[in-house]
């Protein structure tokens, strides 16, 4: 046997899980309702007013969504 051979350590588990957010549709819609208002400034103010309104909904939605997966965040992977 030869002393150049590497040593198998094992490695120490993992201290904590990576969170990441469930798959959502709010990131397109929320695109879709900018795009709507920008357009809309262009060509009609009721075209604007509904992205202005979808653009609304999703941003309630999304800090929603957010709040809930924090709250649901084991306690000690809370920031200080």
């Amino acid at each position: 046997m030869s002393d150049n051979q590497p040593v198998q350590t094992q490695a120490a588990p993992a201290g904590e899980e990576i969170h990441l957010p469930g798959p959502s549709a709010i990131p397109l819609f929320t695109a879709i309702a900018i795009t709507l208002v920008v357009i809309g400034l262009g060509l009609s103010l009721v075209i604007s007013a509904i992205g202005a309104v979808l653009l609304v909904i999703c941003i309630v939605r999304w800090i929603s969504d957010t709040r809930r997966d924090i709250a649901e965040l084991p306690e000690a992977s809370l920031p200080d």
